[in-house]
């Protein structure tokens, strides 16, 4: 199997929306077609079924169906309503479990959904310690991701991605530059700002890089200006969700020791339980 091309997501999580709370979720209807139902009468039954099991599992059904009426538009102006729900990722891993099990796609979801429910109930469970690092090596990925969105709307490497990159701390940061971020945490220099952030700051510019990511190839944002002007309101975004929410700003968030001191450490205990045989 090979790697995940840069910048290509699985086609569950372009779908995925989140909203103002920064809460994530699934439009059925939206899933359906992933799953290559032509018809919602006919994916509808395959709903009922997941709804079922989720009660046998002793969940709260509205905490993961919530059953909606939107209006679309079906020409001259015209609209109508039609049902829909909105699916949290355990629903949409119900979900493709109760699909049909013959098409392919049915069988990537089922890969997806399992090992992205896995990885959420892990992150929860996990130290501030194991969040950091866990958080860290997601946003090295997805910065990768970033970056290659925006040389596809015509920023340059070097100079012109860090002014890329600095638009989008500016919007997160209440205008500060990486420069800034820096000096205010009072890092050297040839400190990584990101490898001093606590889980909360990691998750905050993680959801921005990804946001920025979708937002340029979604909207085809082209001209290094425009991709800056993104990134920007991404990050601004970002942070009046924090402000909504009454969390902390991200710049007034605590310096944390170099998350490179807990990579370390995690690969001399691997080495100790490796040489135990353990």
């Amino acid at each position: 199997m090979t790697d995940k091309p840069v910048g290509i997501q699985s086609p569950f999580e372009q779908i995925k929306k989140v909203t103002k709370q920064n809460m994530e979720y699934w439009s059925a209807r939206d899933l359906m077609i992933i799953l290559e139902y032509a018809e919602y009468r006919n994916f509808l039954p395959v709903i009922k079924k997941a709804m079922k099991a989720c009660e046998n599992s002793q969940q709260i059904i509205e905490n993961h169906f919530v059953q909606i009426n939107e209006l679309v538009d079906i020409g001259s102006k015209a609209k109508r309503t039609i049902e829909n729900y909105h699916l949290s990722r355990y629903a949409c891993y119900l979900i493709v479990q109760n699909a049909d099990p013959s098409k392919e796609i049915v069988a990537m979801g089922q890969t997806y959904f399992a090992v992205q429910t896995r990885k959420q109930e892990l992150f929860e469970q996990a130290s501030e310690d194991d969040k950091r690092l866990m958080l860290r090596q997601e946003l090295k990925k997805h910065n990768t991701y970033l970056a290659s969105a925006a040389k596809d709307s015509g920023v340059d490497t070097g100079l012109d991605f860090a002014i890329f990159q600095n638009h989008g701390y500016k919007g997160l940061y209440g205008g500060l530059e990486a420069k800034d971020i820096h000096r205010r945490k009072q890092l050297k220099k040839s400190q990584n700002i990101l490898d001093h952030m606590g889980s909360t700051e990691l998750a905050a510019n993680l959801f921005r890089a990804t946001q920025t990511e979708e937002k340029l190839r979604r909207d085809n944002i082209q001209g290094k200006e425009n991709a800056n002007r993104t990134h920007y309101k991404v990050g601004r975004k970002v942070r009046d969700t924090i402000e909504e929410l009454g969390g902390t700003m991200p710049e007034n968030l605590p310096v944390e020791d170099s998350i490179k001191k807990l990579e370390k450490k995690n690969q001399k205990a691997f080495k100790r339980i490796t040489k135990r045989g353990e």
